[in-house]
């Protein structure tokens, strides 16, 4: 009788181990170059980047591969979610959108392009206005941020989409437009 007892908590007890330790094989790291500019490559993702040398590498965050640290209240989040995850480019770009409270009759507040990088379609959402700040399990807004924008882009790696999405303030995002167009720019697909 004590055998049946302890044999479910043994099975429980190994059950969770297999998980703690799947999940740090699938996590990615960014993996920095020392004395390159928070070059960043993960094996998983199948790219490269090179992000500017002003952009701090941030700290490890759930369901990201890295966050960089921009100006002033800007922050830049790279996500991967593995081969065929991730979801559909158009889906994600209308999620993105819908994050902000756009101005009335404003038709530059939104703008989208493709474009190719070493054979890559990069597909870019630029959009302005009232950041609604979601955050959370739920996602729920953590209070609106006026004057905000979002630069995204979609990258269709060699291993699945990855997603580049810079918010910040207007002026922020304005700063450091050009720097965030190179590190696009930069990608390449890993060797």
């Amino acid at each position: 009788m004590r055998t049946l007892c302890i044999l479910p908590l043994v099975a429980l007890l190994a059950a969770l181990l297999g998980c703690q330790n799947s999940a740090s094989t699938q996590d990615p790291q960014p993996k920095t170059s020392p004395g390159v500019a928070a070059e960043l490559t993960t094996e998983s993702t199948g790219l490269t980047w090179t992000a500017p040398k002003e952009w701090k590498l941030g700290e490890k965050r759930p369901m990201r591969i890295a966050t960089y640290v921009v100006g002033e209240k800007g922050e830049l989040a790279v996500f991967y979610f593995g081969e065929g995850q991730g979801g559909d480019p158009d889906l994600n770009i209308d999620r993105w959108k819908r994050q902000f409270k756009l101005p009335e009759g404003s038709k530059e507040a939104v703008k989208e392009t493709k474009r190719e990088v070493r054979g890559m379609t990069v597909r870019i959402v630029d959009v302005r206005g009232t950041y609604t700040n979601p955050g959370g399990p739920m996602m729920e807004s953590q209070g609106d941020l006026p004057d905000y924008r979002l630069l995204g882009a979609i990258v269709m790696g060699p291993k699945g989409s990855v997603f580049f999405k810079f918010t910040g303030p207007a002026k922020t995002v304005a700063d450091n437009e050009k720097a965030f167009n190179a590190l696009i720019g930069s990608l390449e697909k890993a060797k």
